[in-house]
């Protein structure tokens, strides 16, 4: 299991990650890195939990319009009339997923903010 250094809005954080995904890990934390410092830009640095969660909207938003373009591109009907991306197994997963991840990031998040 590999293990990798990545910093986000100026903090440190020891990751696990499968071997041989390192690089690809880094790549994803200089993306969200990027996401917050867009939003301390624009709102001012209003503590990491709420950073964290304004950024994991804002993918999920890139994610949403992602998904409406390739039902878009692929000329299904397969999108929610509310903007939700269409239901499938896929996408139950990567909700589960995504809701896992933001439970995580806030118990992180509290962590830090208390220790």
């Amino acid at each position: 299991m590999g293990q990798v250094a990545v910093t986000i809005n100026g903090r440190s954080y020891e990751v696990a990650c499968d071997d041989g995904q390192e690089d690809h890990l880094v790549r994803l934390a200089s993306y969200i890195d990027k996401k917050m410092a867009e939003l301390v830009t624009s709102v001012g640095q209003i503590g990491d939990t709420r950073l964290l969660v304004m950024s994991a909207l804002l993918l999920a938003d890139e994610l949403s319009e992602a998904y409406s373009e390739l039902t878009t591109l692929r000329g299904g009907d397969d999108e929610v009339p509310d903007g939700r991306m269409p239901d499938s197994p896929v996408n139950e997963t990567l909700v589960t997923g995504i809701e896992t991840l933001a439970q995580r990031v806030e118990d992180i998040a509290a962590r830090l903010e208390g220790g």
